[in-house]
């Protein structure tokens, strides 16, 4: 079964916002930029803007696309849709009391990331070189 996500790289000076993902979820205990499932039918720039409100308690204004990854983990099959997301209104949270911090870009390396997100982290490292 193919899940369609939609995922924000919320940046904001210099800095990124990541999100630890629970132990019980797939690929627990690693961060990962915040987003969600797409619904049924639903497009993905709106899935965007409905999972970040849902997430990270934001109004997401200006957002552009980034990049999609197509990964196979075996047990789950994913398309992930990356969205830069340079506006917003209010202050990015963990509101599913998830951890959650902003992280210099060229330090995402110190952090563990599921295998599909390691292409994002890499392409945003060398934006910034």
């Amino acid at each position: 079964m193919l899940v369609k996500v939609a995922a924000g790289v919320i940046l904001r000076n210099g800095s990124v916002f990541i999100a630890l993902r629970q132990s019980n979820q797939h690929q627990g205990n690693l961060w990962e930029f915040p987003g969600g499932k797409c619904e049924p039918s639903e497009a993905v720039d709106v899935a965007l803007v409905r999972e970040l409100k849902e997430e990270c308690g934001i109004a997401v204004t200006e957002y552009s696309f980034f990049k999609t990854i197509s990964h196979d983990y075996g047990d789950k099959q994913v398309e992930l849709h990356f969205y830069k997301v340079t506006g917003f209104e209010g202050e990015p949270m963990g509101k599913e009391g998830q951890e959650v911090r902003w992280v210099i870009v060229s330090d995402l390396l110190s952090y563990e990331f599921p295998e599909a997100n390691k292409v994002i982290v890499e392409a945003l490292i060398a934006e910034v070189k």
